[in-house]
């Protein structure tokens, strides 16, 4: 089964090909970082308008560029949220007209289900229940996976995303937009351990997170250094930030996987391809006897491979209906399940 997969949920246009839902034909992002680095952020009108100029070409790039047709194509699976509202239309709209033009079946899926799923739909033997985090953009989530579609949100973030804070404090230090990469690569060169920062809600017997006190917590501490910073100094701030939040991202796992007695646990979304985050879930696994599953790093930031994945597990289980009429759902949930 060939399966188109398309992806707009924000600020990249991608598309890419998948047969039977684990082997990847075409891979293609468009990435809008030079469009909206000027601003410190995505800027939803412009995000759309760039989508609108480029989605022809992705789409064309990822499906001809294998040299293969449109008439081959036996489902498309389009996010439909959630998301920028403006940037989901220009997807849907585009899958939609597809599947009108060459009567291609067309599914509707959820995002974040596919950062979650990312490092498991290639994994057809895996055992269930298995402890999944989402680190991506404004969410961050922990959920207990007892199978393919049936999940339940055991932990969120109270107020800033993981992602968010490192977009924040990246701004707040000048480093430019998108943040995560550009704080991580300033970490390297700094003593995390120089700079003891709040770890938010750590010792909560709940699952859930607060980063918005440890943004606060680097204002102050760069608003109280000497001007200007010596790049040492913030290279110590850079790194003691990112291990604040990777203590709490990876503890707070570890403890809901035993506290529900789930084996093992995975991770999805543009802050899993952290390597900080990956090295110490790995030690984590090793030390509590969990099972650690990473996505490829080019599946944990947006991209249309896990998409179509996802949309080919749906549709041959029969969770999902093709639909004639896709609705956009900016707040789209996790899931309707629970």
């Amino acid at each position: 089964m060939i399966i188109l997969g398309i992806e707009t949920s924000c600020d990249e246009t991608a598309a890419a090909i998948v047969r039977d839902g684990r082997e990847t034909l075409s891979n293609i992002v468009a990435s809008q970082d030079d469009l909206h680095s000027k601003y410190g952020g995505v800027v939803p009108e412009l995000a759309s308008r760039r989508h609108v100029e480029v989605i022809d070409e992705i789409v064309s790039r990822a499906v001809k560029g294998i040299g293969m047709s449109f008439g081959e194509i036996d489902l498309i699976a389009v996010t439909q949220g959630p998301g920028l509202s403006g940037s989901l239309i220009i997807g849907v709209s585009f899958a939609q007209a597809l599947s009108l033009r060459y009567n291609i079946p067309v599914v509707g899926v959820n995002h974040l289900e596919g950062h979650l799923m990312s490092a498991l739909i290639d994994k057809p033997s895996i055992k269930y229940p298995v402890m999944g985090l989402i680190v991506s953009g404004g969410h961050t989530i922990l959920v207990k996976m007892d199978d393919f579609n049936h999940y339940t949100v055991v932990g969120r973030t109270m107020d800033d995303a993981a992602g968010e804070a490192f977009d924040k404090v990246a701004m707040m230090m000048g480093l430019g937009y998108p943040g995560g990469p550009l704080v991580s690569k300033l970490a390297k060169k700094g003593n995390p351990h120089a700079i003891k920062f709040p770890r938010g809600m750590l010792r909560n017997r709940n699952f859930d997170f607060s980063f918005s006190g440890l943004k606060t917590a680097v204002l102050y501490k760069l608003k109280s250094e000497t001007h200007p910073i010596p790049e040492n100094r913030q290279a110590d701030i850079a790194a003691s930030f990112e291990e604040s939040v990777v203590d709490v991202l990876v503890k707070k796992t570890v403890r809901a996987a035993q506290n529900y007695g789930v084996p093992a646990i995975t991770i999805g979304g543009g802050v899993a391809r952290n390597q900080l985050l990956r090295q110490r879930f790995e030690q984590a696994g090793k030390k509590h006897g969990l099972q650690v599953l990473l996505p490829e790093p080019q599946l944990c930031t947006d991209n249309a491979v896990m998409i179509a994945a996802l949309g080919y597990h749906h549709s041959s289980q029969g969770s999902l209906s093709t639909q004639k009429s896709i609705e956009v759902k900016p707040n789209m949930p996790l899931s309707q399940i629970n």
